[in-house]
């Protein structure tokens, strides 16, 4: 992580989380940056749940806050987490209607891109999509069957999230949208994800999906596309270990990205490539 180590924040008397006047700052460019990249690029079901759910545009929000936006629209709530937490943790929660999320924010040598989700990624990229109905259930959905499957096959699960709610697009009449937390929060996978020439893009297919390696740490060579959300909620409540199976007697497909190398000299070639 670049020789960086975050550290959760404790939460006071009140439950309330303590950010320095920096840490606003940061949040506060964060959105800025954002709120100017997204129109016209992340799909209209974000864009409409990013208003509903008003994020403050001067300071980190409190998971309190959040959470109370969340119940009145599909109650959920938001409950902070260190950054990394076991499957069975993740998906335990996600059944719950609970969304972890970190409570700490990037540094400013690292608005661009961290490896550690940070409180913007999981509040800004993640929460407002759980305002939407049939999103909070798919995604309830989603952490029932991963307590179902067995333990040696929530890796393929967890790679359907990754290229669904993590780095996922949305083709509307025609016009292709973001809606993974992944891109949405980040600068230069917004533009990549959708004017880049480089990545491959697909229809969602489970079998594929679960075939499919990725690397977490530079832009992605393929993404997935679904036209509605409805079709993910379908997708989890279909023959999901059938699928499973059926990737893993398939095996992995080749990776289409360099496997090995410098992270930031890579995203360097890709956006110079698009």
């Amino acid at each position: 992580m670049k020789g960086h180590t975050y550290v959760s924040k404790e939460p006071d008397a009140n439950g309330l989380f303590p950010y320095t006047d920096e840490e606003n700052k940061i949040w506060a460019e964060l959105m800025a940056r954002q709120a100017k990249l997204l129109p016209g690029r992340a799909c209209p079901e974000y864009l409409q749940a990013l208003d509903i759910i008003n994020f403050p545009k001067d300071r980190v929000p409190q998971l309190k806050e959040v959470t109370t936006a969340l119940m009145k629209e599909t109650g959920w709530s938001v409950e902070p987490v260190p950054a990394l937490i076991s499957f069975k943790k993740f998906f335990t929660l996600l059944a719950n209607r609970q969304f972890p999320a970190a409570t700490f924010i990037r540094l400013r040598e690292e608005m661009d891109y961290l490896q550690e989700p940070d409180i913007f990624h999981e509040v800004f990229g993640h929460c407002p999509l759980l305002v939407n109905p049939v999103y909070a259930n798919f995604m309830q959905k989603y952490g029932e069957m991963g307590l179902q499957v067995a333990k040696e096959d929530r890796a393929m699960l967890a790679r359907l999230y990754w290229f669904t709610v993590e780095f996922g697009l949305m083709k509307r009449d025609g016009q292709l949208g973001i809606y993974g937390a992944g891109i949405v929060s980040s600068k230069g996978e917004s533009i990549y994800a959708l004017e880049s020439r480089v990545p491959e893009r697909k229809p969602l297919d489970l079998v594929t999906c679960f075939r499919t390696p990725y690397r977490y740490d530079i832009f992605q060579h393929t993404y997935f596309v679904i036209e509605s959300f409805a079709e993910l909620y379908d997708l989890v409540n279909r023959d999901l270990l059938g699928a499973v199976d059926e990737a893993k007697r398939l095996g992995m497909l080749p990776p289409n990205y360099d496997v090995d190398g410098d992270a930031d000299a890579i995203n360097a070639r890709l956006m110079a490539a698009s």
